[in-house]
Parts: structure tokens; C-alpha cells; sequence
């Protein structure tokens, strides 16, 4: 009986919901406590003791990936992201790496808009100016009148200017791949360096993955070329953005705030002084949030599972339509 290692902290809570398909493809299911992710140290404890595994932003390192082989066959993600797995190790191991390419394009990009638009409007503050009693007009800004900057322009990154377009915005694209013309085109999208997209934003958008050349992308060299009334936005990887310099750039009013969905330590420990600057709208790495998009995700991660396992993934039919 192949046992698998269920630490994807998004299906945990419907493990029970998914035991009939663990059940029929014969495989035991070992369930650990997750808040976030497992760190190295955490997926050490279980090495050797699982075949497969469905998993989150877990940090399997070279050190982690040796430890569990020769058993482990296949690292199932759940989602798209898979920064956290040294990748090459995996596969120099004979471990399979499978992923949901394209999962959260939708929510992540509505995420990018609603952040924009709370900044642009000002209906967060208002609120809380409200609810404190003050009647008090703040100015606000139609997005029409704004530039976006889009850092990586993918499948999210794409979905974030063709929202932006329907705004009336002016829109900058950065990549460090081709854009194929006819999108840039269609969008009027206008590809920059990064150096000149920070300068010209009134929103900078962080898409792009991360990978080496993207960590700390965003440093306090890039945080000074930023407009002083822009806003950066970051719904893609923490680590993007080398958080002590970007409070430190906030602190000082170099940028006007921030709207941040992830950070580069999770969760966002309690003392940081994000959660005291009122320029700042946090969420605790939320952005995939959808039911549509979660189902998708966790039947073909189970799909990927059991494709990596040898086994036949087309009686998952049965049961997703049940």
C-alpha cells in the first residue's frame, strides 16, 4: 500500500471529503500539523516513510529530497508555485516534480484590481473615518489618471493588464522574456526596463516568479526609483521584495504604501511593523482564494499523484462526479 504525506494546507481541511479516492486507489495517507508550510527541518522528521506526496510551499531541499529518496517517487503540488522545491535535485533523484499550471490567474489578478482600486478610491480609510465618527472627505483618484507597471507578465501578469485596460490605465509590462506582439498590441502595453517602469508607475504590480534572478527584485536600490505617491502591490512570492527594505522605504514616506498579499517570512510575524502602518493593506496569502479554482486544484493534484504513482487517474471520474 503506497502511503502518501498530505501536507497542503489549502486540502487538509477536506482530507475526509477525499478519503473514498484514497481508499479505492489503495494509499495510506499520512496527515501532519500545518500552519503554513514544513520547513526542512519539519519533512526530515517523516523521511523515508512516504512514496508520494501532495504538498504546499514545503521546502524540499536537496538535504530533504536525499533523505526521502530512493522512495519518494513523485512531489505532487498543489498550485503552481514550486520555488520551494529545488527541482534539478528532484529530478537528478528520479523524483517527480508535478504542478497546476495557470490554478489562481483569475482570483489573483481580481486580488491586483481590488487592491488598486481600495488605494485609488480611498474606501478602506474612509470607512474607518466613518466608523470613527469624522465625516471627512479624502481625495481620491480615478485609475484612468494612473500608470500600472507590471513586473512579469505571464499568465497573471497578463490577466492584470487586459483588467487594467477596461480602467483606461496606462500600462507598462516588464519581463525578461519576448511578450508576443499581438498581446502587446491588443493591450497597448508598452514593454520597459524595471528600472523605468518603477519610475513611471503609479501602481507597481509584482508578478513574476521567484526564481534567482527575481530575489529581492525589489531592494532598496529599486524602492528609491519609485514614484513618492506610487503604491506597490505584491500577490506573486515574498521573497520578491526584500521586506526590511521596503518598511523601511514605507517608514519613510518614500513610496505611499503597499497592498501585500504574501510576505518573505509566513506567516507575518506579529512583531513586524507592517501591521502598524495605515498605508498598508496586508492578507495572509489569500489571493488564490476561489472554490471554483480550489476544485480544480485538488482533483488534479490527486490526477497528478496518481499519474506519478503509475496508477490509472481516469477513475477519478467517478468520484469528482459524485
Amino acid at each position: 500500500m503506497p502511503t502518501i504525506l498530505l501536507t497542503a494546507p489549502y486540502m487538509i481541511p477536506a482530507r475526509e471529503r477525499f478519503q473514498p479516492v484514497f481508499e479505492h486507489f489503495g494509499l495510506d495517507v499520512i496527515v501532519p500539523a500545518v500552519e503554513e508550510r514544513m520547513e526542512a527541518a519539519e519533512l526530515l522528521a517523516y523521511a523515508g516513510q512516504f512514496d508520494a506526496t501532495i504538498c504546499g510551499d514545503d521546502r524540499y531541499t536537496p538535504e530533504v529530497l536525499a533523505a526521502c529518496a530512493p522512495r519518494l517517487k513523485v512531489i505532487s503540488k498543489w498550485g503552481t508555485g514550486i520555488d520551494s522545491i529545488d527541482r534539478e535535485a528532484a529530478v537528478g533523484m528520479g523524483i517527480q516534480v508535478r504542478n497546476t499550471p495557470n490554478a489562481f490567474t483569475l482570483p489573483v489578478s481580481d486580488t491586483v484590481m481590488g487592491y488598486m482600486l481600495a488605494f485609488a478610491r480611498r474606501q478602506p480609510w474612509m470607512d474607518r473615518e466613518m466608523k470613527a465618527g469624522r465625516w471627512e472627505k479624502l481625495m481620491g483618484r480615478s485609475l484612468s489618471e494612473c500608470t500600472l507597471g507590471v513586473v512579469g507578465v505571464g499568465n497573471i501578469g497578463k490577466a492584470v493588464l487586459r483588467r487594467a485596460r477596461a480602467f483606461g490605465m496606462h500600462l507598462l509590462g516588464c519581463d525578461i522574456v519576448p511578450i508576443a506582439p499581438d498581446f502587446l498590441l491588443e493591450n497597448g502595453v508598452e514593454m520597459v526596463s524595471l528600472d523605468e517602469l518603477l519610475a513611471r508607475a503609479d501602481f507597481v504590480s509584482i508578478n513574476c516568479d521567484l526564481n534567482p534572478t527575481s530575489r529581492h527584485l525589489i531592494n532598496a536600490r529599486t524602492l528609491q526609483m519609485m514614484k513618492p505617491t506610487a503604491v506597490l502591490i505584491n500577490t506573486a512570492r515574498g521573497p520578491i521584495v526584500e521586506q526590511s527594505s521596503l518598511e523601511a522605504a514605507l517608514a519613510a514616506g518614500q513610496i505611499a504604501g503597499a497592498g501585500l498579499d504574501v510576505f518573505e517570512f509566513e506567516p507575518l510575524p506579529k512583531d513586524s511593523p507592517l501591521l502598524h502602518m495605515d498605508q498598508v493593506l496586508l492578507a495572509p496569502h489569500n489571493s488564490n482564494s476561489s472554490p471554483a479554482a480550489w476544485e480544480r486544484v485538488h482533483w488534479n493534484t490527486l490526477r497528478n499523484l496518481l499519474d506519478g504513482l503509475g496508477m490509472n487517474p481516469a477513475d477519478l471520474a467517478r468520484f469528482q462526479n459524485a
